[in-house]
């Protein structure tokens, strides 16, 4: 088990880098887009908590910047059916706190909009994992209306990814969780979002 790498950022790519050890090693790992986003530039001492996965057809380094992020990752990939792939998009996509909330939720709709995600394994992960995510949010799990999965959709297809609008129409449930028609909903949220 390779627990953290320390050292150098060599290289920055796609949904990699290159971590040079002080004794020369260069560690290839695959790296959420939070991460690669919050990542210094290249040249920089950097230290990665990192999860080793060893399949038949090789090994591959997974890398991220706390170990709440390392036992999100595990949590997921735990789930049957469920590989590295999944993991590291919904980490990308969601983030550990946004994706844990979606799975105590059982927010299908925000689950199987992530890439590489169908319904059915969106419904194994929440089944699963709902009840098992709780150390990973930081505010108490709420239900989602009907309406806000048909909106998260609308917006979608108006152009907005799904984290922005996932935010936009929780903020408009919040501002008046009584209201959950779909129109509604998309009518505040695009307030909402049009408005930062």
């Amino acid at each position: 088990m390779i627990a953290h790498v320390r050292g150098r950022l060599a290289t920055k790519s796609a949904d990699r880098v290159v971590v040079e050890t002080p004794g020369g090693v260069g560690y290839e790992v695959v790296v959420p887009l939070g991460v690669m986003e919050r990542l210094p530039a290249t040249g920089v001492e950097i230290t990665l908590a990192t999860e080793l996965v060893v399949r038949e057809d090789g090994w591959a380094l997974y890398g991220f910047l706390d170990d709440a992020e390392r036992r999100f990752f595990q949590r997921l990939t735990s789930v049957s059916g469920v590989g590295p792939k999944i993991g590291i998009a919904v980490l990308s996509a969601l983030g550990v706190e946004r994706g844990a909330r979606a799975l105590r939720e059982k927010n299908i709709g925000l689950l199987s909009s992530v890439s590489g995600i169908g319904r059915k394994t969106a419904e194994r992960l929440a089944l699963e994992l709902g009840e098992k995510v709780e150390e990973f949010t930081e505010a108490p799990s709420v239900e989602v209306p009907a309406g806000a999965e048909a909106a998260l959709k609308a917006l979608e297809r108006l152009g907005y990814g799904v984290p922005e609008a996932d935010r936009a129409i929780r903020q408009a449930l919040a501002g008046n969780g009584t209201e959950t028609e779909t129109e509604t909903l998309v009518r505040r949220a695009l307030q909402i979002l049009t408005t930062r």
